[in-house]
């Protein structure tokens, strides 16, 4: 059985009579229906391009793009060995890692409505094999760096269950002891370099930390500095000058970055083939001297292809690589969205492609895992989750001289006053006293 048979059984087929992507699908037809001029390549895992002509691979290769000189791309084909490309550990990895994400995102829903969580919630149900691909793929010194869709992110970089839902609950047992909330994620122990919840806010971190990488390693000689950053946003960032200004900067700098779109289609309720000129994002990258892939992101294993490509480039100093992961979110943008704009029957197709039962159906038609082993895992990661809650729960609420603590650059007498209230007596700071 072809290894990423299990995959593409759902896929429409194009007017060539081939399969395609369910974007590619969308993108064949305008607002009113008439056809638009798109090719799709028949044996297309994933679409990559080093230059102003895109090239499909043939079926069972992975490309890896170059860059290798200003002028020229070089593109090399390396040959799987195998059409098993995950052992048996390794795919109880993912499998554990994304059921931990759902389960974790579904009782993040329930603790919401529940009055345990407060502001806005945005959670990552259907992109799992994005975030599990990518980032169980890096090194425990490499780098993330998030969007305000964060929390699963940072379960996947390794960030425990019990410090992501006590951060979500306001409590000082949070990885941010309680102030960052859901759309800001931070720990330093595991590479996680935040949450933003500006689109576009995280795109120029990652840089940074993919320059410091680069400056450690080639100029202060440290060759133990090989570190790897990969920054994570969605389609509508790709309008962003950030994420312009940001590719440019990566790609003349030749930094260890890798830029990850998750196209979920959907910028809150405004459709991705609305907000750009050109929809398929992967194009960009050869516009900036770096390669640009397009890839299944309900396909773990293809998305882990993808990345391991990717980061080894980066790791031996070829510079950045731009990958778009189509994908799609279960829910709507936040649990404050009653989701009511997009389309019933696009949801439900996206939803029969759920990454979490087609990985679990090629672990079982791959003899790599049974139905025992996966209940296993399930029932391990609703303990651990259940527990979470537990944990949560029973924390404490941060002091009242904490609030502010890590906000600001704790200029001259910040604090707190005889009165009981924060105030700031620095007149370079405030121009005055201020009091909050």
């Amino acid at each position: 059985m072809s290894t990423f048979a299990a995959f593409r059984t759902l896929a429409p087929q194009s007017p060539c009579g081939v399969l395609e992507s369910p974007k590619a699908a969308l993108l064949r037809k305008d607002f009113h229906g008439s056809n638009l001029n798109l090719t799709v390549s028949k044996n297309a895992s994933h679409r990559i391009s080093c230059g102003a002509k895109s090239r499909s691979p043939k079926k069972g290769a992975s490309v890896v793009a170059a860059v290798a000189s200003a002028s020229e791309m070089v593109k090399e084909k390396l040959q799987t060995k195998s059409d098993l490309l995950i052992t048996r550990e390794e795919g109880l990895v993912l499998y554990e890692d994304m059921v931990l994400g759902r389960a974790f995102e579904d009782m993040c829903a329930q603790m919401y409505y529940r009055g345990k969580m407060f502001g806005f919630v945005h959670l990552y149900n259907g992109q799992e094999a994005v975030s599990t691909g990518f980032i169980k793929a890096l090194k425990a010194h490499d780098f993330v760096c998030s969007t305000y869709r964060d929390h699963v992110h940072a379960l996947s970089k390794g960030v425990s269950a019990r410090a992501v839902m006590s951060e979500l609950f306001g409590k000082t047992t949070g990885c941010c002891r309680g102030q960052g909330g859901s759309m800001h994620m931070f720990s330093k122990e595991h590479g996680v370099l935040g949450g933003f919840a500006f689109i576009g806010e995280g795109i120029p971190v990652a840089v940074g930390a993919a320059f410091t990488s680069k400056y450690k390693k080639e100029v202060m000689k440290d060759d133990k500095s090989d570190g790897v950053t990969v920054a994570f946003f969605g389609d509508g960032t790709c309008n962003n000058g950030q994420f312009f200004e940001c590719l440019n900067m990566a790609a003349l700098w030749k930094l260890p970055i890798i830029f990850v779109v998750e196209n979920n289609l959907w910028a809150i309720g405004m459709s991705h083939l609305r907000a750009t000129s050109d929809p398929e994002i992967w194009k960009k990258g050869p516009a900036f001297g770096m390669p640009g892939i397009h890839v299944d992101g309900m396909d773990v294993l293809k998305v882990r292809e993808v990345a391991l490509e990717a980061i080894a480039r980066a790791r031996r100093g070829d510079g950045p690589t731009l990958v778009e992961c189509e994908t799609y979110r279960f829910r709507g943008h936040s649990l404050a969205d009653p989701d009511e704009l997009r389309n019933p029957a696009e949801k439900t197709h996206y939803a029969a492609r759920d990454p979490i039962v087609a990985l679990k159906k090629y672990l079982i038609e791959n003899n790599l895992a049974n139905e025992s082993d996966l209940k296993t895992i399930e029932k391990k990661i609703d303990d651990i989750v259940e527990e979470s809650v537990e944990f949560a729960d029973a924390s404490p609420h941060p002091e009242r001289n904490q609030l502010l603590e890590n906000v600001f650059a704790d200029p001259k007498g910040f604090g707190i006053g005889p009165d009981g209230r924060y105030r700031c007596e620095d007149p370079y700071f405030t121009k005055g006293t201020a009091q909050v």
